[in-house]
């Protein structure tokens, strides 16, 4: 198919015919020259037809066939220059950390899941055969070799020996921060995408096992979209029943982040910034404490789970302890979305690190989300359970809305939220 839909904008206008009429040849009634009537070979029609005594051939040139078959041979032999991909971000619907390992990370397992919140990425080929250009809407994320993107799109050269530089802009809608994942698929994304534009050089499987070597989460979403993962997260198995895709969430994260770092170990400062801006005022030396996480069997949540549904007490993470004495405010939020709950969530939980919290059953915050002045710059979003099949990549539904804080409601809904 042409990557130029204009070639076919208007068939109407496009279409010419040739007609003329040959001198008479010696044909038996109902014998046809050529191909069939109708057939096309490279836009030329050829029939010949013999009707009460007269012989007649009748030539048609279609110079839409003609043109689209062109058109064709112009992309195949050019190769893809554009591409926009939809990079989606995941939740892990239970996570637990299992141990820690010689190499200063904690062994985990968990339940990874891509929903339909992601950004938008656009690849265009560089003239340059030097350097990536990054830029994106979102202001103080880095556009610099510091962004997973271009670390991804270095690594693929460095794999395949392929030489194409980009032009990417991100348009970003996933809030840094979130435990949502969002930077790594973004990276898992850049790896797709330098993929399709050298041919598909690298098998799926190579990308997913390259991935590991710069973030733990990317491996994910070279899966079909759900996933059990262990190890550091890059050990990833597909489970044969991802969660149903009408089942819908909501996302609540205030503006704080959480640095997934000073979840794991945080150290003690007062009134001092820091680098992931995690929690500014005071803090309280904290570990994460692995003789006080939970004791469930994390085969026996998965099972729970893919068999019966998302409920409260499966959907556990280790990490909400640590994260909720780093970011206390982050616990009181999810305290009360569970007192405010009137039977919509099947269950609410942090994901990953923190800071988002994800209520499980209704697309809506609570009320108070709205109402009380210290939530007015909470990120809300809607979101659903999504997948991909093998060979394409994830595609954005539909039915996928905007995410919004309470600034972006128009004046009169904000003068009844106040």
């Amino acid at each position: 198919m042409s990557l130029y839909p204009s070639h076919r904008a208007n068939p109407a206008a496009a279409r010419g015919h040739l007609r003329f009429h040959a001198r008479p040849v010696a044909v038996s009634p109902g014998v046809t020259l050529g191909p069939s009537p109708g057939r096309r070979r490279g836009g030329l029609r050829v029939a010949a037809s013999a009707e009460q005594g007269r012989r007649q051939v009748e030539v048609v040139y279609d110079r839409e066939a003609k043109f689209n078959k062109l058109a064709d041979q112009v992309d195949q032999s050019a190769g893809i220059t554009r591409l926009n991909l939809f990079s989606p971000c995941k939740i892990n619907v239970f996570l637990r950390i299992t141990g820690k390992r010689p190499d200063g990370f904690h062994d985990l397992a968990s339940l990874f899941h891509v929903i339909s919140l992601g950004d938008t990425i656009k690849f265009s080929l560089s003239p340059s055969k030097s350097k990536d250009r990054l830029s994106t809407n979102v202001a103080g994320v880095p556009v610099d070799e510091s962004n997973l993107i271009i670390k991804a799109l270095n690594l693929y050269r460095k794999k395949t020996g392929t030489d194409n530089f980009f032009w990417i802009h991100l348009d970003k809608k996933v809030p840094t921060g979130a435990g949502l994942g969002g930077g790594s698929s973004n990276a898992a994304t850049a790896l797709w995408a330098a993929n399709q534009f050298s041919g598909c050089i690298a098998s799926e499987k190579d990308l997913q096992e390259w991935s590991g070597e710069i973030g733990s989460d990317i491996p994910f979403f070279f899966s079909q979209g759900a996933a059990y993962c262990t190890g550091r997260g890059e050990i990833v198995e597909d489970i044969r029943n991802p969660l149903p895709a009408n089942l819908p969430m909501v996302l609540i994260k205030p503006p704080e982040a959480c640095s997934t770092a000073e979840v794991y170990k945080v150290t003690y400062f007062y009134n001092m910034r820091f680098e992931m801006h995690c929690f500014t005022n005071k803090l309280v030396l904290q570990r994460l404490r692995l003789e006080q996480t939970s004791r469930n069997d994390p085969l026996a949540l998965l099972k729970e789970i893919t068999e019966n549904g998302i409920s409260q007490d499966a959907c556990v993470n280790d990490l909400e302890p640590p994260a909720f004495d780093v970011l206390p405010s982050l616990k009181k939020l999810k305290k009360r979305i569970i007192a405010a709950n009137r039977g919509d969530y099947n269950a609410v939980f942090m994901s990953g690190s923190g800071s988002t919290i994800v209520g499980i059953g209704a697309p809506d915050p609570p009320a108070f989300v709205y109402d009380d002045d210290d939530y007015k710059d909470v990120f809300v979003s809607e979101a659903c359970f999504l997948t991909r099949n093998e060979n394409e990549w994830y595609r954005e539904p539909i039915s996928s809305k905007a995410t919004f804080s309470k600034e972006d409601l128009p004046p009169e809904v904000a003068s009844v939220a106040d």
